[in-house]
């Protein structure tokens, strides 16, 4: 199965909890994914790339939805 990399719009519609619960999901994948090059071959080498990317952007929905929840009590 092709991964599947997120976008912007996705990510927007995305409730707070659900952009959390894909940053741990994420991260685990990818620390499976390093522990598996390092014992045996990995299919797709490209996914290391394509998980960094989604998880900064998840990261940086997270941050720009703190920023504006901070200035609309400011």
């Amino acid at each position: 199965m092709a991964y599947e990399s997120l976008n912007g719009q996705r990510i927007r519609a995305m409730a707070d909890d659900e952009i959390v619960t894909l940053v741990h999901k994420f991260r685990d994948e990818l620390f499976v994914l390093k522990n598996q090059s390092v014992s045996e071959k990995v299919e797709d080498v490209t996914k290391f790339e394509k998980l960094r990317k989604d998880i900064a952007r998840l990261k940086t929905e997270q941050g720009a939805r703190r920023n504006k929840a901070a200035a609309a009590k400011a």
